[in-house]
């Protein structure tokens, strides 16, 4: 393979990746909680701590501290500032969590879904082949049946 053609292919699987993303109501869930922890946050801090001089510099610390960035230009330094950014470093590892749940399950979701053809199919063919097996036994019980049946015959014939 060229280059050019894994590229197109590279391309391709993020472009399907991305749509499916699209389509995942529980990552925009995500976002708009993370934004909305980083805002409120951020003013909380902008209030609570006299290192943050701006409601901007607050939420760009929220931000910077749930995204476990940490570039230190802005750092609380009160008790209380210090708490919530604890909390925020907590809470940017769960928020970690559900996106890359989110992101495995769109990854593995499209894979399943060719599973779940193929295992509809198997337990079709299963159903098919116990049919079968059945006919199979029944028959084997009548055979059965007929051959006591001669062995008596020849064995009433023979005394």
């Amino acid at each position: 393979m060229n280059i050019k053609m894994i590229l197109a292919e590279a391309l391709d699987l993020l472009e399907k990746l991305l749509n499916d993303l699209k389509e995942k109501q529980s990552l925009f869930s995500l976002l708009i909680l993370a934004f909305t922890v980083a805002g409120v946050s951020g003013w909380f801090l902008y209030l609570l701590d006299p290192n943050v001089h701006s409601i901007f510099d607050g939420i760009w610390s929220a931000w910077v501290t749930m995204t476990h960035v940490g570039f230190g230009d802005v750092v609380p330094t009160s008790f209380l500032g210090r708490l919530l950014s604890a909390g925020l470093i907590l809470f940017g590892l769960v928020l970690f969590s559900f996106f890359t749940a989110i992101l495995s399950v769109t990854l593995i979701g499209k894979n399943m879904d060719a599973w779940g053809i193929n295992v509809r199919q198997l337990e079709k063919d299963a159903g098919v082949l116990k049919a079968e097996e059945n006919q199979i036994l029944l028959e084997l019980v009548r055979l059965r049946k007929r051959m006591d049946a001669l062995e008596k015959r020849i064995s009433s014939a023979t005394r």
